[in-house]
């Protein structure tokens, strides 16, 4: 074998592992995709909220619906029972009155318009206000957002999900030392919502 056959086959070798490598890589469009592919999720929620005032965290538990066309049922039941509608038209709160708006304004509500972007992989709402970093294959990934403007870096360090076929976890720390945890449990896909859950996201 002549060495300049030799430098040809390693050639031809090393373009096959970095093909091999590039087509392995997972990259946020990907995630975008995998996140936004079921009709809907449901599962059940742990909610840690840690303060820096307190030992021990504020735990809240219930049970989540997606909808990737019209949003989220977020069904808080412990330690009280609360609905909260989050959708692109804003946020909402069930009352004997029906749905009624909560101010759009303040930490929860970003809080809870991120927890949309991120359950349904909008990747792109999502950089328009943070800088994404993702890690890992589509069985087991990692995402961590670090916010660019200055309001946003007001309220957030950074915020930690993780997931496999769905987000399974996400933790947001805030500027001011407190943070919260979200487990995201027993999550099932389907194909259509429910006749309540239609009525509450839909109707």
């Amino acid at each position: 074998m002549t060495p300049t056959f030799k430098k040809w086959l390693t050639a031809i070798a090393l373009l096959m592992v970095a093909n091999m490598a590039t087509a392995q890589t997972f990259d946020l469009p990907q995630l975008a995709e995998q996140l936004s592919g079921p009709a809907v999720v449901r599962g059940d929620f742990i909610q840690e909220k840690h303060l820096r005032a307190l030992p021990q965290p504020l735990t809240s538990r219930g049970q989540f619906v997606l909808a990737r066309d019209h949003g989220l049922l977020w069904l808080l039941q412990q330690p009280i029972r609360q609905d909260y509608r989050i959708t692109a038209q804003g946020i909402a709160r069930r009352s004997e009155q029906g749905w009624q708006a909560v101010d759009p304004q303040g930490s929860s509500a970003r809080q809870n318009q991120l927890f949309l972007a991120v359950l349904s992989g909008d990747t792109q709402a999502l950089q328009r206000d943070f800088d994404l970093q993702l890690k890992g294959d589509p069985d087991a990934w990692r995402l961590l957002l670090t916010p660019r403007g200055a309001l946003l870096k007001q309220i957030f360090a950074d915020i930690d999900i993780q997931g496999g076929e769905t987000v399974t976890r996400i933790e947001l720390n805030e500027a001011q030392g407190d943070r919260t945890l979200i487990r995201l449990l027993d999550s099932q896909i389907d194909d259509s919502l429910t006749a309540h859950e239609q009525r509450d996201l839909v109707d």
